[in-house]
């Protein structure tokens, strides 16, 4: 059984940075497409930042240029690092993974309802 693991959240001031790791624990494969979600009081979940598993990444508008997604070379442990934060990237922050490939991995990001396997989340929270 896949259980997805995050760490790393907390509470920093505007400009400041965090960095966040989802382990993987159980067998997931090579072929996996994985990616962070947030989602805030009040809003829809959404997403981040999606990597597939022939490197393609894609980020949402709004993080683009300040979070940078990665992972270790055994995809067990998934990372978003997070500059310049602002107090709009306040959340709770959810590393997910499906098995879906290229493009289908990539247009993810917007169909959280597509992802298989989710973790409980990290808090993120920016003070200004």
């Amino acid at each position: 059984q896949v259980q997805l693991v995050e760490s790393g959240g907390g509470s920093v001031q505007a400009g400041g940075s965090l960095r966040l790791s989802c382990g993987v624990y159980g067998y997931i494969g090579s072929t996996v497409c994985m990616g962070w979600f947030r989602q805030s009081p009040g809003k829809e979940r959404e997403g981040v930042a999606i990597i597939a598993s022939d490197g393609r990444i894609s980020y949402a508008d709004s993080v683009k240029g300040r979070f940078t997604i990665s992972q270790d070379n055994t995809k067990t442990t998934l990372y978003l690092q997070m500059n310049s934060l602002e107090p709009e990237d306040t959340a709770m922050y959810y590393c997910a993974a499906n098995y879906r490939s290229g493009r289908g991995c990539l247009q993810s990001i917007d169909a959280d309802s597509t992802m298989a396997y989710w973790g409980k989340g990290t808090l993120v929270t920016i003070s200004s």
